[in-house]
């Protein structure tokens, strides 16, 4: 019988990381990732994709046990980049999201992910963005709630929607799940059923 699958989000705080020279970091990009990188206009989102890539490494170090350079990433035209790992052998799955200043890595060693943060905004224009990206049941619903607790609601389902999306697929059997924060909606959906909720990994420096 197969064990039942498990996953770990790993979290980035990286508004005290603005200082920091990225030269060390975007020595560690492989080829295919560097030209991405440079593909970027804007110096926010560089650093976005940039802290991302090393964010997925620290993870992927910490779920195998092997250095952060052990593993490598493939950028692929039209797909998700491939994770690979140094002499061969499985590499976890993983799915990346940012919101703002915040990073955050899924990974797995027994499923595919699909992970999305938002942070929440309570002055966004929530009944406008509700009419945009929801549908009218769920439209109406949000606004049923009392106005304390709507913004909450809305990015917590917009930001399941998206990690659905990123899975490829709709969630079927209750495997999105959400994971509490004060500042983000964090929504993560697994291809099977975990065997626990998502463990949550907050930090403010990278390795």
């Amino acid at each position: 019988m197969a064990a039942a699958a498990q996953a770990a989000v790993w979290l980035l705080d990286a508004a005290g990381l603005a200082a920091a020279d990225p030269a060390p970091w975007l020595a560690r990009l492989g080829a295919s990732e560097r030209q991405r990188y440079q593909r970027f206009i804007r110096a926010e989102r560089q650093r976005q994709f940039l802290l991302g890539r090393m964010l997925l490494r620290q993870a992927a170090s910490a779920l195998l046990g092997l250095p952060p350079d052990a593993f490598t990433v493939e950028e692929r035209v039209g797909q998700a980049p491939l994770l690979q790992r140094a002499g061969g052998g499985v590499a976890p799955y993983f799915s990346l999201s940012h919101s703002g200043s915040w990073i955050a890595c899924a990974i797995s060693r027994d499923t595919p992910l699909g992970l999305d943060i938002e942070r929440i905004d309570p002055t966004r224009d929530l009944i406008a963005l509700a009419r945009q990206a929801l549908s009218s049941q769920e439209s109406a619903a949000l606004l049923a709630l009392p106005e304390a607790r709507r913004s909450a609601a809305f990015f917590a389902l917009w930001s399941q929607r998206e990690a659905e999306y990123k899975l490829g697929q709709p969630s079927q059997g209750g495997h999105c799940y959400f994971l509490p924060h004060g500042q983000l909606a964090i929504a993560l959906c697994a291809a099977q059923p975990l065997a626990a909720a998502p463990t949550l990994h907050g930090i403010s420096a990278l390795e």
